[in-house]
Protein backbone atom coordinates (compact mmCIF):
# COMPACT_ATOMS: atom_id res chain seq x y z
CA UNK A 1 0.00 0.00 0.00
CA UNK A 2 1.49 3.00 -1.06
CA UNK A 3 1.66 5.29 2.15
CA UNK A 4 -0.27 8.04 0.50
CA UNK A 5 -3.52 6.45 0.92
CA UNK A 6 -5.25 6.20 4.22
CA UNK A 7 -7.62 3.45 4.82
CA UNK A 8 -10.83 4.92 5.24
CA UNK A 9 -13.72 2.55 4.76
CA UNK A 10 -14.83 -1.14 4.25
CA UNK A 11 -17.75 -2.66 1.75
CA UNK A 12 -19.32 -4.39 4.59
CA UNK A 13 -22.31 -5.87 2.09
CA UNK A 14 -25.42 -5.23 0.48
CA UNK A 15 -28.21 -3.22 1.80
CA UNK A 16 -31.82 -4.09 0.39
CA UNK A 17 -32.36 -5.43 -2.51
CA UNK A 18 -31.91 -2.53 -4.90
CA UNK A 19 -27.69 -2.53 -4.71
CA UNK A 20 -26.95 -0.16 -2.41
CA UNK A 21 -23.67 -1.12 -0.18
CA UNK A 22 -23.13 -0.87 3.71
CA UNK A 23 -20.09 0.81 4.24
CA UNK A 24 -17.85 0.83 7.80
CA UNK A 25 -16.27 3.81 8.05
CA UNK A 26 -13.17 4.47 9.79
CA UNK A 27 -13.56 8.75 9.52
CA UNK A 28 -14.68 10.61 12.92
CA UNK A 29 -17.98 11.87 10.43
CA UNK A 30 -19.36 8.66 8.22
CA UNK A 31 -21.01 11.09 5.92
CA UNK A 32 -17.37 12.13 5.01
CA UNK A 33 -16.98 9.16 3.31
CA UNK A 34 -20.20 10.74 0.38
CA UNK A 35 -17.93 14.19 0.03
CA UNK A 36 -14.53 11.97 -0.93
CA UNK A 37 -16.70 10.81 -4.18
CA UNK A 38 -13.97 8.75 -5.72
CA UNK A 39 -13.05 6.11 -3.31
CA UNK A 40 -9.96 3.85 -4.30
CA UNK A 41 -8.41 -0.08 -3.36
CA UNK A 42 -5.38 -0.10 -1.82
CA UNK A 43 -2.99 -0.19 -5.05
CA UNK A 44 -4.89 3.02 -6.01
CA UNK A 45 -7.04 2.08 -8.37
CA UNK A 46 -10.43 3.44 -8.77
CA UNK A 47 -13.00 0.99 -6.14
CA UNK A 48 -16.54 2.83 -6.06
CA UNK A 49 -17.54 6.41 -7.08
CA UNK A 50 -20.16 7.22 -4.19
CA UNK A 51 -22.96 9.18 -5.60
CA UNK A 52 -25.22 9.21 -2.79
CA UNK A 53 -25.79 7.85 0.84
CA UNK A 54 -27.12 8.06 4.39
CA UNK A 55 -26.18 7.21 7.60
CA UNK A 56 -26.04 4.21 8.86
CA UNK A 57 -24.94 1.99 12.44
CA UNK A 58 -21.30 1.92 12.29
CA UNK A 59 -20.94 3.70 8.88
CA UNK A 60 -22.81 4.57 5.73
CA UNK A 61 -25.23 2.84 3.34
CA UNK A 62 -24.73 4.17 -0.11
CA UNK A 63 -24.95 3.90 -3.61
CA UNK A 64 -21.78 3.51 -5.88
CA UNK A 65 -21.86 3.82 -9.62
CA UNK A 66 -20.51 1.00 -10.02
CA UNK A 67 -22.67 -1.83 -8.51
CA UNK A 68 -26.37 -1.75 -9.82
CA UNK A 69 -27.41 -5.08 -7.88
CA UNK A 70 -27.50 -6.53 -4.76
CA UNK A 71 -25.27 -9.57 -6.10
CA UNK A 72 -22.79 -7.21 -6.97
CA UNK A 73 -23.01 -5.30 -3.50
CA UNK A 74 -22.34 -8.76 -1.74
CA UNK A 75 -19.46 -9.75 -4.03
CA UNK A 76 -17.62 -6.75 -2.72
CA UNK A 77 -17.85 -7.57 0.70
CA UNK A 78 -14.48 -7.17 2.41
CA UNK A 79 -13.53 -4.45 -0.09
CA UNK A 80 -10.86 -2.05 1.64
CA UNK A 81 -11.94 1.68 0.48
CA UNK A 82 -8.65 4.66 0.62
CA UNK A 83 -8.50 7.82 -0.01
CA UNK A 84 -5.58 9.90 -1.10
CA UNK A 85 -3.63 11.45 2.16
CA UNK A 86 -4.20 14.95 0.83
CA UNK A 87 -7.45 14.93 0.91
CA UNK A 88 -7.54 14.90 4.87
CA UNK A 89 -7.79 18.17 6.80
CA UNK A 90 -5.04 18.93 8.83
CA UNK A 91 -4.65 17.47 12.36
CA UNK A 92 -5.01 20.74 14.34
CA UNK A 93 -5.06 19.23 18.21
CA UNK A 94 -1.33 18.04 19.49
CA UNK A 95 -3.93 15.01 21.23
CA UNK A 96 -5.33 14.23 17.73
CA UNK A 97 -3.52 11.53 15.12
CA UNK A 98 -4.23 9.75 12.49
CA UNK A 99 -4.40 6.31 12.89
CA UNK A 100 -1.87 5.45 9.60
CA UNK A 101 0.66 7.75 11.92
CA UNK A 102 0.50 5.47 14.61
CA UNK A 103 0.80 2.38 12.99
CA UNK A 104 4.80 1.25 12.93
CA UNK A 105 6.21 4.45 15.95
CA UNK A 106 8.39 2.75 18.22
CA UNK A 107 6.97 2.47 22.03
CA UNK A 108 9.40 3.27 24.78
CA UNK A 109 8.85 2.98 28.87
CA UNK A 110 9.33 6.39 30.80
CA UNK A 111 12.82 5.16 31.42
CA UNK A 112 13.25 4.99 27.72
CA UNK A 113 13.83 1.02 27.35
CA UNK A 114 12.32 -0.12 23.92
CA UNK A 115 9.18 -2.03 24.27
CA UNK A 116 7.93 -2.69 20.63
CA UNK A 117 6.39 -1.28 17.66
CA UNK A 118 3.21 -0.55 16.91
CA UNK A 119 1.48 -3.25 14.66
CA UNK A 120 -1.41 -1.61 14.43
CA UNK A 121 -4.70 0.59 16.27
CA UNK A 122 -7.95 -1.27 17.26
CA UNK A 123 -11.10 -0.34 19.26
CA UNK A 124 -12.95 -3.77 20.48
CA UNK A 125 -15.83 -1.30 21.80
CA UNK A 126 -14.05 0.07 24.85
CA UNK A 127 -11.78 2.70 23.48
CA UNK A 128 -8.68 2.63 21.19
CA UNK A 129 -5.98 0.01 21.72
CA UNK A 130 -2.29 0.01 20.58
CA UNK A 131 -1.37 -3.63 19.65
CA UNK A 132 2.23 -3.51 20.36
CA UNK A 133 5.05 -6.03 18.79
CA UNK A 134 7.75 -6.42 21.50
CA UNK A 135 11.40 -6.74 20.33
CA UNK A 136 10.58 -10.64 21.00
CA UNK A 137 8.10 -10.67 18.25
CA UNK A 138 4.71 -11.37 20.99
CA UNK A 139 2.28 -8.56 20.92
CA UNK A 140 0.29 -6.65 23.78
CA UNK A 141 -2.08 -4.43 24.05
CA UNK A 142 -1.37 -1.04 25.46
CA UNK A 143 -5.03 1.48 26.15
CA UNK A 144 -4.81 4.25 24.39
CA UNK A 145 -5.08 6.68 27.05
CA UNK A 146 -3.06 9.26 28.77
CA UNK A 147 -2.35 7.04 31.80
CA UNK A 148 -1.05 4.68 30.06
CA UNK A 149 0.33 6.48 26.73
CA UNK A 150 1.74 9.76 28.42
CA UNK A 151 3.61 10.71 24.98
CA UNK A 152 3.59 10.67 21.54
CA UNK A 153 6.13 12.59 19.55
CA UNK A 154 5.04 12.71 15.94
CA UNK A 155 8.43 14.39 14.97
CA UNK A 156 10.75 11.37 16.39
CA UNK A 157 7.98 9.14 15.90
CA UNK A 158 7.99 7.62 19.50
CA UNK A 159 5.45 7.13 22.04
CA UNK A 160 6.16 6.68 25.94
CA UNK A 161 4.13 3.51 26.94
CA UNK A 162 2.93 2.01 30.49
CA UNK A 163 2.88 -1.66 30.22
CA UNK A 164 -0.03 -3.14 31.90
CA UNK A 165 0.49 -5.42 34.44
CA UNK A 166 -0.91 -7.93 32.93
CA UNK A 167 1.01 -8.32 30.00
CA UNK A 168 4.27 -8.69 31.66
Amino acid sequence: MSDDLILVGRVAGAFGIKGEVRITSFTAEPLALIDYKTLLREDGSPALTLTGGRVAKGGVVARAREIETREQAEAARGLQLFIPRALLPPVEDEDEFYIADLVGMTVVSAQGDLLGHVRSVRDFGAGDLLEVASPAGESWWLPFTKDAVPEVSMAERRIVGVRPDETE
